[in-house]
């Protein structure tokens, strides 16, 4: 992936190794994120709790986010290193995508915050934990990454590259878009009213059309500044294959449980970021269309 000397975001909040908010397992309130299957993993082998059961209710199971008040920081400067500067691009990226998105359709993008931390921090959708994953808590219209993720990514998942590393922000920012549009709020609304496997099937739509949002992001970057190279989508494919629902409960548990799904197959969201990357249609996205087959 060609980033080198791209321009950096200013939204970047480096907060690696200051300690964190402390205490407390997973999330106060709900958060999305791509990072989940990560806990819900780790929670099966450590503390012996469901992989299934923790990852329905990571993914929103369970109402409407907890907003709780945030303790004061002090600014934290933008990151230095190789893998911060890499974050601050990708993030830079995405930003003038959906500006200009946002604005052929007469609406205004509101640029979230990133912030980089270390084992916990605290979010308005409550204590982050770095074993969920990068995560978006709508609350404070942040995303959260603990970059020691992307070593888990190679590690356990096998996946490389920085275009997949790309794709892993690119799905956070995308549910940014989601809250932007008002969509998440009307999930949540149709979550409340729902029985468990309802609300699983709206986590899918939610989370595959975050795949899409991805593809479309990646669709426009490349036509304006070429940042593809070879086997790059192939990476990001690779990323999204091995953390489809399916691929993990096989991995956890040895058989797969479609009713329980709350991210999507590994088919459904190789399908949905490969019709974002092809088309850079935001409309091709419209995973809550009846008539669209998941």
């Amino acid at each position: 992936m060609k980033w080198e000397g791209n321009r950096e975001s200013d939204n970047v909040e480096d907060h690696r190794g200051s300690g964190g908010g402390g205490g407390g397992f997973g999330l106060g309130g709900r958060s999305i994120g791509i990072g989940t299957v990560v806990l819900a993993l780790i929670g099966s082998w450590v503390f012996g709790v469901n992989p299934l059961t923790m990852l329905n209710l990571l993914s929103g199971g369970g109402g409407a986010p907890v907003q709780v008040q945030q303790q004061g920081t002090e600014p934290a400067a933008p990151p230095s290193d190789r893998q911060g500067k890499f974050v601050s691009v990708v993030l830079a990226d995405t930003e003038d995508v959906w500006t200009e998105l946002f604005r052929a359709k007469g609406g205004t993008y509101v640029k979230p915050k990133l912030r980089l931390f270390t084992g916990s921090t605290e979010t308005a959708c409550g204590t982050g934990q770095s074993a969920v994953g990068p995560f978006y808590c709508p609350g404070d219209q942040k995303i959260y990454i603990d970059l020691s993720f992307y070593q888990l990514m190679q590690e356990r998942f096998k996946v490389n590259g920085e275009f997949a590393q790309a794709y892993v922000i690119a799905h956070e920012v995308g549910h940014h878009v989601q809250h932007l549009s008002g969509i998440s709020d009307k999930v949540d609304q149709q979550r409340r009213r729902a029985s468990e496997r309802q609300g699983n099937a709206l986590s899918v739509r939610l989370e595959l059309q975050a795949d899409c949002f991805a593809g479309v992001w990646a669709y426009h970057a490349n036509r304006a500044r070429s940042i593809l190279e070879q086997g790059d989508v192939e990476t990001a494919l690779n990323a999204a294959t091995a953390i489809g629902d399916d691929a993990l409960q096989r991995q956890s548990q040895g058989h797969v449980v479609p009713d329980s799904f709350t991210h999507g197959s590994s088919e459904q969201r190789v399908r949905w970021f490969k019709r974002g990357i092809e088309s850079g249609d935001t409309a091709r996205c419209n995973t809550f269309d009846a008539q669209q087959q998941l």
